[in-house]
């Protein structure tokens, strides 16, 4: 996809819904009840092509579950060491072969899976006859069922657009994201709940779909701005966010509905958002005159793996914005909590101020921490006065615009999730990188992991601060041979976590950013490189590479453990750091993301944001 260039897109298309004055006298448009529906099917919804995304995904929850131990498969006697069975709810059996990895991690084979000696390749089949096996309740199940049919139809999508990963490597960083298929450790991992089809087919990454996004004005008498140095002002982000012509033109409509624009915040807004929710719960506001809806910007932008992440695809040196929305996925409400928005420039401020004064960071790592450096929060007149209320009321409006990556001639960027895509016709993402590079395997591993693990580990041990270096919160940098070089981080505010553990480091830090900041002690601070990193990407890298670049799992890990021994080596006034943030203890604590879904809150409201499970403990590969 190539959007046109900014200076010759077509004019923006002003949204009816969002633009229109409000008049007494008008009712809004009235439907044609003569109208006629044409109901068509997207044309990946076909027999093979949800049957092989079927497969994959029964494969992934067998494992998962197996990994999470919410399902225990006994090894089957008479067979090899590699065939497994469970025992369903009507006494049937269901027989596969997998193979064992690092952190007791199970890859099943998909092909493999049977049940009572017929091929078995529907996950909904199996949840159906596995309820009371995996401990499902009535209300979750039927939950489950509609997020799991969603996350299919996705895959199934993503399937049939799917790019050879010669194809893929050409693309830009923003393109990228279009093509990659989710989180590898949650088995429901595009639910999306709230999304209808069309909306699906409109603003899922999948649809690679770059949109004009609407702004609106919020009175200041309820919206808050916040940004870092050089941003103090709402007028110096628009400055840089908005043509002076475009700005020009909010400031008149503004005017011309009788409204002082000095005393009004400016943000964009997601289209769903205003319709779905901002319209109902906002209507007291609107009808007031606090919120005014205006028209679009005319930048292109285009949504990432989050689905409230934008970037802007006209103008690549403007910010990537990131906005509310009350859709469920992977976990939790995608909303913006108001109290971590307001305090996302301070939290950003402080991380780059140990950047900038730490010369082997700024130096010798050249890390690039994607910082949120402005934000617009907008209170709910009753919902954020009420502290027992559902965490998703309290996240509805507002706006965090995040720096955009901007890199030297020669360098590229792709996220650490896309090596471990797999393309159509079975070949790795990192293997194509690694071709491309001409490099042996293992030595671009060790440029991998030399790129990736100083800055974590730098910033772990010098000052007892972890980010959450998951598959999409963390960029690999490459050069001009598809070589990793150094590591791009972003996502500071929602998983930034420091040590509590008092450390002299953290004597600068400013009371607003302690009070928003989450703490964890010592021994759990770790759980944030080891889940986010280890567990959550290289359990699925490492077998890739076995694979296909035929490097033994237990060398991939050797690997690892010699790059974090040769950081504490760099550094050995740190020792007593590398103790008390002990990340070669011979178990570490097993956490579950899994469990929380189908156990622990399941898809109940609660008034605060869920968190990982813990259960029983791992081998931690390397110790």
């Amino acid at each position: 996809m190539s959007p046109a260039p900014h200076d010759s897109a077509p004019p923006a298309q002003v949204n009816p819904v969002l633009s229109a004055p409000a008049s007494a006298n008008t009712a809004g448009p009235v439907p044609d009840p003569a109208q006629e529906y044409a109901l068509l099917a997207p044309p990946e919804l076909n027999a093979a092509a949800w049957t092989r995304a079927s497969s994959r995904l029964l494969a992934k929850a067998l494992a998962e579950f197996a990994y999470e131990e919410i399902l225990e498969p006994t090894p089957v006697a008479e067979s090899d060491n590699d065939q497994y069975a469970l025992r369903l709810d009507d006494g049937t059996g269901l027989t596969f072969r997998a193979r064992r990895g690092a952190y007791d991690g199970w890859y099943v084979d998909a092909d493999s899976i049977a049940h009572e000696g017929r091929p078995l390749t529907d996950p909904l089949d199996f949840l159906v006859r596995a309820r009371h096996l995996l401990g499902l309740d009535g209300a979750t199940l039927g939950h489950l069922i509609r997020e799991l049919s969603a996350t299919l139809a996705a895959d199934a999508r993503l399937d049939h657009t799917a790019l050879p990963a010669d194809r893929l490597a050409e693309l830009s960083y923003a393109e990228l994201e279009g093509h990659q298929t989710g989180h590898p450790w949650l088995v429901l991992n595009k639910g999306r709940i709230g999304f209808s089809a069309t909306d699906t087919a409109r603003w899922a990454p999948e649809a690679r779909r770059a949109t004009r996004l609407p702004w609106i004005a919020v009175s200041n008498r309820i919206a808050a701005y916040r940004g870092v140095s050089g941003l103090d002002t709402p007028d110096s982000l628009y400055a840089r966010e908005l043509d002076p012509e475009v700005h020009a033109a909010f400031r008149a409509e503004l005017t011309a509905r009788g409204h002082q624009p000095d005393g009004y915040l400016l943000l964009p807004v997601h289209p769903w958002q205003w319709d779905e929710i901002l319209l109902p719960l906002y209507a007291p506001a609107i009808a007031a005159g606090a919120v005014v809806p205006l028209s679009t910007d005319g930048d292109l932008r285009l949504p990432q793996q989050s689905v409230r992440t934008f970037l802007n695809t006209s103008r690549p040196d403007r910010h990537t914005v990131k906005l509310p929305l009350s859709v469920l996925n992977t976990l939790v409400w995608r909303g913006l909590p108001t109290e971590r928005t307001l305090a996302a420039p301070a939290v950003t401020a402080w991380v780059h101020g140990l950047r900038d004064a730490d010369p082997f960071l700024r130096d010798e790592c050249g890390v690039i921490l994607l910082g949120e450096v402005a934000s617009v929060t907008v209170e709910h007149p009753l919902y954020d006065r009420l502290p027992e209320v559902p965490y998703q009321y309290k996240e509805l409006l507002g706006a965090i615009w995040r720096e955009p990556l901007r890199l030297p001639p020669g360098e590229r960027a792709r996220t650490l999730a896309s090596l471990l895509h797999t393309d159509p016709n079975g070949r790795a993402f990192v293997a194509e990188l690694v071709d491309r590079s001409g490099l042996a395997p293992a030595v671009w591993l060790q440029h991998l992991f030399a790129a990736l693990l100083p800055p974590l580990l730098h910033f772990l041990y010098q000052y007892g601060t972890v980010f959450s270096p998951h598959g999409e919160n963390a960029i690999v940098v490459h050069d001009d041979q598809d070589v990793p070089v150094r590591l791009a981080i972003k996502d500071f505010v929602d998983d930034v976590n420091i040590s509590a553990h008092p450390l002299p480091e953290h004597d600068t830090l400013p009371d607003d950013v302690r009070a928003v900041l989450l703490t964890e002690e010592p021994d759990f601070l770790v759980q944030f490189i080891h889940s986010g990193l280890f567990v959550g990407v290289f359990r699925y890298l490492a077998p890739l590479c076995e694979e296909q670049l035929d490097v033994p799992e237990q060398d991939f890990w050797s690997l690892v453990r010699a790059e974090i021994l040769r950081h504490q080596a760099r550094f050995p006034e740190l020792k007593e750091r590398f103790e008390l943030f002990d990340l070669l203890t011979p178990r570490i604590e097993r956490l579950c993301l899994n469990r929380n879904r189908l156990h622990l809150d399941g898809y109940r409201d609660r008034p605060d944001r869920p968190h990982a499970a813990v259960h029983g403990t791992v081998p931690n590969p390397l110790a």
